[in-house]
């Protein structure tokens, strides 16, 4: 197999263990936007000192003014889609939830078009179709299921998907100017910081002298978010965009395959036909898009 290839199908296959870390620390009574906090600040140290390292040049902000780029990626997408995504992680299930941030692709399609007037193709309008149908496939609706139907989980799930989706669009601005790790490791510390209040530290400090809080908490920011994203990017600077997007769907499947035989939690066949054209809607966009800005790789 590719190299490339392969470092890309790890790196995605990383980003699919998310829920485990999650699944465990909400045993340890943290909330959501408690692990939102743990995972951000673990992979703001540890890509700060990662680029310490190999690359001190790119920790460099070439202007005061750029930070706000990092406050649109750090806030209004990492913070918001984290949040979202454990919440619906919580509410639902890990493969209904992965579902749904999936319909990411099909909102920056719909923000693209009318921020940057980007054409709505044929095959964007086909893709967004297919998006809608899985999703309704995923949580209940088609076939209608009252007692699967959970609007707070639902909505949550959206709401990760749109939450990811601003990511790419606050990024579009910010790459004119900064390389793809700098912009995650900016949008990381921003994050982080931003963050601080939100943590109780005077209740749940000593949980964080628990070796095994520590574990899932560093894990979660080292295995699926910075040793991830280091891996794939580099697999993506080897190959295709539109390839590595296609080969980055295996995400999903690793995530369901989590909460089915590790969590055991139900995942009907009709679900995994929804999660079937949800992922072929990518693959769709991808094989047919002619891309005109360099793509960033997601940040889990």
């Amino acid at each position: 197999m590719n190299k490339a290839f392969l470092y890309i199908i790890i790196g995605a296959a990383l980003w699919g263990t998310i829920g485990w870390y999650v699944k465990n620390l909400y045993e340890f009574g943290f909330t959501a936007m408690e692990v939102v906090t743990l995972r951000a600040w673990s992979s703001a140290i540890l890509l700060v000192a990662y680029l310490l390292i190999v690359s001190p040049k790119k920790l460099k902000l070439k202007a005061r003014s750029d930070i706000k780029y990092f406050l649109g990626t750090g806030i209004l997408s990492i913070i918001f889609f984290n949040y979202c995504l454990f919440t619906a992680i919580e509410l639902s299930t890990i493969p209904v939830a992965t579902a749904l941030l999936y319909t990411a692709p099909a909102f920056v399609t719909i923000i693209s078009f009318f921020l940057f007037k980007e054409p709505l193709t044929r095959i964007k309008v086909i893709s967004l179709f297919v998006t809608l149908l899985g999703t309704c496939l995923v949580v209940g609706i088609v076939p209608l299921n009252l007692q699967a139907l959970q609007i707070s989980s639902i909505l949550f799930g959206i709401g990760s998907g749109i939450g990811y989706a601003l990511y790419s669009i606050f990024s579009k601005f910010a790459l004119k100017k900064y390389t793809s790790l700098s912009i995650t490791t900016y949008t990381f510390i921003v994050a982080a910081v931003a963050l601080v209040p939100f943590f109780p530290y005077q209740e749940k400090s000593y949980l964080l002298l628990d070796p095994t809080v520590l574990l899932f908490a560093f894990g979660l920011g080292f295995l699926p978010t910075a040793f991830a994203y280091i891996v794939y990017t580099y697999g993506l600077n080897q190959t295709e965009a539109s390839k590595a997007s296609i080969l980055s769907t295996i995400e999903p499947v690793v995530a369901t395959l989590i909460g089915v035989f590790i969590f055991h939690e139900a995942f009907s066949f009709v679900q995994i036909l929804g999660m079937g054209f949800i992922i072929g809607a990518v693959i769709l966009m991808q094989v047919y898009s002619k891309p005109k800005i360099k793509q960033l790789s997601r940040t889990g």
